[in-house]
């Protein structure tokens, strides 16, 4: 029997790592002007785009220092066996973060997670200073962010597409998907727009829900083919 073809997009920040990972980053190393930013976008005044590009620009750490940064930070203990059931399932993963790529990576790379990641490209431009490049912009995003989720979830043509976030990155591509696995600002963005999802606080929550529904989707799915034989 033909598994029903599915495609899960993960948030990053706050979802698979244990905190945002961005915003320990500048508090650890960027100058005092970062907050003034970051409440530039919390006012909704500029997009994540434009105010981590300026916030990045105001990091001063070395390589080493950034690596060692990174070595500290933590994932969601249940993420691991997320992954596995996914493998077990036939379903395909893709972490898609508006944070840093040189975190992501590394960080899914310590843990032994071969995944598939896109999030913004941090640049080192020599001693202790930083850029942010976008790969993953696109000009029509609707909340001007880095990395535009809604593309990752359009690509996945002919499969059901499921979203694990927490924050506003998630919020435009938890419209387009036929499952939301939702935490944080996202759950409270779903709850106030109306828009059907399952609150969860992490991948042991996560694991069994999508698992059921994942079950659930099979079963329509061949009872609609038997439906389909019998006419």
């Amino acid at each position: 029997m033909t598994r029903v073809k599915c495609r899960v997009l993960v948030d990053f920040d706050g979802t698979i790592a244990a905190v945002d990972t961005t915003d320990l980053l500048l508090e650890t190393f960027a100058a005092p002007g970062w907050e003034a930013i970051e409440d530039e976008w919390r006012r909704g005044q500029i997009g994540s785009r434009e105010c981590m590009l300026r916030q990045i620009d105001l990091v001063r750490a070395t390589p080493d220092e950034m690596d060692a940064f990174i070595a500290g930070l933590e994932i969601d203990p249940d993420f691991p066996g997320f992954v596995a059931m996914c493998a077990a399932e036939g379903v395909e993963i893709a972490v898609v973060s508006d944070g840093l790529d040189r975190t992501v990576g590394a960080v899914l790379a310590r843990y032994g997670l071969d995944l598939a990641y896109h999030a913004n490209r941090l640049e080192w431009l020599g001693a202790d200073r930083w850029r942010l490049g976008f790969p993953h912009a696109r000009g029509d995003c609707q909340t001007l962010a880095g990395n535009c989720k809604c593309q990752f979830a359009a690509e996945a043509t002919g499969a059901v597409r499921v979203v694990v976030g927490d924050g506003r990155s998630d919020f435009c591509v938890a419209g387009e998907v036929e499952l939301v696995l939702a935490k944080g600002a996202l759950a409270a963005h779903c709850r106030s727009s109306g828009l059907a999802h399952h609150e969860i606080q992490s991948f042991a929550e996560a694991t069994p829900l999508l698992r059921a529904w994942l079950d659930d989707t099979q079963a329509h799915v061949r009872m609609q083919s038997d439906v389909f034989r019998d006419d």
